[in-house]
């Protein structure tokens, strides 16, 4: 790391909030079944691929029956048939319940978008077909090693099997499901996944006043905030990725998904790079010093310090106060250089126990300038003040989840097993307006579009206009709008390096 003196670390454990730990040996099965059926076979047929798709076609809705309209006939009934009812679903309902669940997964999860994304082609390929799936099922049976040649299947067997979750895992070199008739396991290894990166707020429980656990406020929310923006920028101007895509955890925390082919490619060596780069924070709860950074600083952790300072301002010192308590201004002290000047900062707080964090913050200066430590190293105290800064603000990074192709992460737009919450895409454009409390719950979004089809009953019939899908009746249309947008710039690029590669290689005769 070019900006980081070594330091000891102790890696938490993984939460199964937001991740799931790496993926195992070929060896490792579902407890209890065969992870490759759970009754009767689990082969899937080769679809057929549409290899004269247009990538001005990628989006035309006209004749997408993905997410069926309340009123849009059923897959494989006669045109004669009358429509469907509505997904009523009773007011009591909860996220939990299995009919909740299929009823989202048939109308309004974007799977022909989320297909896209990962095959980075409107063509079937190996980037999808390849590609581990790994579904936790409503009775906790967890499912590794499963795979989809088209969208189609993939939507099928998820409504079918009805999970409450899945995760996404790397491209193998061969199909998951046929992993045990290779005659060597080497022969199955992991070929590329997108470069992600875990923020939880949980890491920030020891210097978060708000909150704790797995709560979440809009107070503390605003450590999320500032750990995009860093990220993102650093993501973007210092290693040039394009395609990165952050995503709501569900509960208290938010993935970066970079699905830049560059990216994509990476080794595990490159990806701990990487992480390591971005790591600043280094030790537990208990730990001391948890920034320990080169002088001069390096320039990402300049610029990081720059977009900090506002929010360390308002969002630390006034939201969090977090050296209101005598403990938590200890701590704030053994963080600064100079003894002579602690003491005289430990006696000024006691004669004025209620004094906020923020004029604690302000009597550093006014008793340094003051004279209030004659050998003071005014040096010393600005780097140990930025130091301060950045352990109170900078991001807080899962970087294990980073550093393997082989870790599996919690889809977008699955719904969070313990709030019921979907994991939509977060507008980076407006990030400091991300809501985490207001992203709707599967059970207002269904509730929404039985109440939008009992206020526009005739709409679906009326001539001339194009009838809604249900995901655009409900609070998940602009996210929805959202990651169609960010996958067909994707495909675009995808699109244009395949030419320049074709340009690159002529055939010759």
């Amino acid at each position: 790391m070019p900006h980081s003196i070594p330091h000891s670390n102790s890696m938490d454990p993984v939460d199964q909030d937001s991740t799931l730990p790496d993926a195992a040996p070929v060896s490792l099965e579902c407890p209890g079944a065969e992870d490759d059926s759970l009754s009767g076979s689990n082969d899937v047929a080769q679809g057929p691929s549409n290899a004269n798709v247009k990538l001005e076609d990628l989006f035309d809705e006209d004749d997408d029956e993905e997410f069926p309209s309340s009123g849009a006939s059923e897959e494989g009934a006669p045109s004669s048939s009358p429509p469907p009812s509505p997904p009523m679903i009773a007011p009591s309902a909860n996220y939990s319940d299995p009919g909740v669940m299929k009823t989202f997964y048939r109308r309004l999860f974007p799977f022909r978008y989320l297909f896209q994304w990962l095959n980075h082609s409107m063509k079937p390929s190996n980037d999808f077909s390849h590609r581990e799936f790994a579904l936790t099922l409503q009775n906790d049976a967890y499912l590794r090693y499963q795979s989809f040649p088209t969208s189609d299947l993939l939507r099928k067997d998820i409504i079918d099997r009805n999970p409450s979750r899945f995760e996404i895992g790397p491209v193998y070199t061969t199909n998951p499901r046929d992993r045990k008739s290779l005659r060597k396991s080497s022969a199955f290894r992991p070929l590329a996944k997108e470069l992600v990166f875990d923020i939880d707020l949980t890491d920030y429980d020891e210097i978060r006043t708000c909150c704790d656990k797995a709560n979440i406020c809009h107070k503390c929310w605003s450590f999320i905030t500032m750990a995009i923006k860093v990220v993102d920028v650093a993501l973007r101007d210092d290693f040039g990725f394009q395609h990165i895509m952050w995503v709501y955890s569900g509960r208290r925390g938010a993935h970066a998904w970079i699905s830049d082919k560059r990216a994509r490619n990476m080794d595990d060596q490159r990806r701990r790079s990487i992480a390591g780069y971005l790591e600043v924070i280094k030790g537990g709860a208990q730990s001391g010093k948890k920034v320990n950074v080169k002088r001069p600083l390096h320039p990402h952790l300049a610029r990081s310090l720059d977009i900090l300072k506002e929010h360390f301002q308002n969002d630390v010192l006034v939201k969090q106060n977090p050296w209101a308590k005598p403990e938590k201004a200890e701590r704030l002290l053994q963080l600064l250089p100079d003894k002579t000047l602690n003491d005289a900062l430990r006696k000024k707080w006691e004669a004025a126990p209620g004094r906020s964090s923020a004029s604690k913050w302000a009597d550093i200066d006014a008793l340094a300038k003051a004279g209030a430590s004659k050998n003071l190293d005014g040096k010393a105290l600005l780097e140990a003040k930025q130091d301060i800064v950045l352990e109170y603000t900078y991001p807080r990074l899962d970087v294990e989840v980073s550093k393997k192709q082989i870790h599996l992460l919690k889809s977008p737009f699955v719904v969070h097993p313990g709030t019921g919450r979907v994991c939509v895409p977060i507008d980076t454009r407006r990030v400091e307006d991300f809501d985490p409390l207001g992203v709707p719950t599967v059970t207002e979004l269904i509730h929404e579009i039985d109440a939008w089809g009992s206020h526009h009953q005739d709409a679906d019939s009326e001539g001339g206009s194009k009838r809604l899908q249900d995901y655009e009746k409900t609070r998940l249309r602009p996210y929805v709008d959202l990651f169609r947008t960010l996958v067909g710039v994707l495909l675009r690029a995808e699109q244009g390096v395949k030419r320049e590669r074709d340009d690159d290689d002529p055939m010759e005769f």
